[in-house]
């Protein structure tokens, strides 16, 4: 009988530089808890990142990573995906990177539903470039590295997954590491986009969201009776909306855990197949595109099979 993972062995032996007491800590060790419970292939297993203290992820797991661009990680996992569904994709980013930057991807993947999980790395400041303030720092706050405090209203990141139509959306915290590899869990596990904000103090830039600041205020929707689940597709609206109003409880209570959850919207993945029967067997990564180092079709070969979907494209 195979013997069944353990953590350490999702831990990669790349030397981890992040500042000690920074929150990345707790992400990093959720993932390795989580993806041991899940049994997860690390070849089948790709975990995308964008620029930042979060963007060096990929290189602390021991499983199929790429380190991209600014902003830019969700197109770069968007195309992993669809070019081999099979893959479980996860994207971990900073709020900087997917809310600033990256933010119009952050819209267009959940608008598509595409079966990708995003966690994002929340800690208000942008940490790898000293300090400054991120999308997710309240206006009036302000943190060391600021002279003055911050002049710009939030982004609130749960409000606009949902608004965006993520089908999962939940908030974690990085000090209750159990709590948080229970929400990766089941993000993964959904199939659609699924979107995790995780409260993740930064100990060198942010003094006023800290531990302590977090630890006194946090509380587990689950354990106060919050359902988030949409039972009947009818009532996804109701559910939404309840989801999306509780995503702005902000002060001496701070809600964790998942406030929205819909499976009964289609993936991107499946809304593909419909059109294009073969795609989920014989994807485009699966696709042979030479024999013997001669390409099996010609440019005349394709434009005649393609024809009807040039014409309408040049007519419309």
């Amino acid at each position: 009988m195979a013997r069944r993972p353990s953590p350490s062995d999702y831990r990669s032996d790349v030397w981890n530089d992040w500042c000690p007491g920074c929150g990345n800590f707790g992400i990093v060790a959720a993932m390795y808890q989580a993806l041991a419970e899940l049994n997860a292939d690390p070849k089948a297993t790709v975990v995308v990142s964008g620029i930042g203290c979060s963007g060096k992820i990929p290189h602390f797991l021991s499983v199929s990573g790429v380190h991209t661009l600014h902003g830019r990680a969700i197109p770069f996992a968007t195309g992993i995906k669809l070019a081999n569904p099979g893959l479980n994709v996860i994207v971990n980013g900073g709020d900087g990177d997917l809310l600033g930057i990256g933010a119009g991807h952050f819209v267009a993947l959940g608008r598509r539903n595409i079966d990708i999980t995003v966690i994002m790395h929340d800690n208000q400041v942008y940490g790898l470039t000293k300090g400054q303030a991120s999308p997710t720092l309240p206006r009036g706050i302000r943190t060391k590295a600021l002279p003055m405090p911050n002049l710009q209203d939030p982004v609130n990141p749960v409000a606009l997954a949902i608004a965006s139509g993520y089908t999962f959306v939940a908030r974690g915290y990085s000090s209750r590491v159990k709590h948080l590899k229970d929400l990766i869990k089941a993000a993964v596990e959904h199939r659609g986009a699924a979107f995790i904000d995780v409260l993740q103090p930064c100990v060198t830039y942010n003094d006023v969201f800290t531990y302590d600041y977090y630890d006194k205020r946090v509380y587990a929707l689950e354990e106060s009776g919050w359902d988030p689940d949409v039972r009947d597709e009818s009532d996804a609206a109701r559910k939404a909306a309840e989801a999306y109003a509780k995503a702005f409880e902000w002060g001496d209570r701070i809600p964790i855990g998942v406030f929205y959850r819909n499976a009964h919207v289609p993936s991107f993945e499946d809304r593909i197949a419909g059109r294009l029967p073969g795609y989920l067997k014989v994807p485009p990564a699966a696709e042979p595109v030479d024999s013997g180092g001669a390409p099996l079709m010609d440019a005349d070969a394709f434009r005649k099979a393609f024809s009807k979907y040039i014409v309408e494209i040049g007519e419309g």
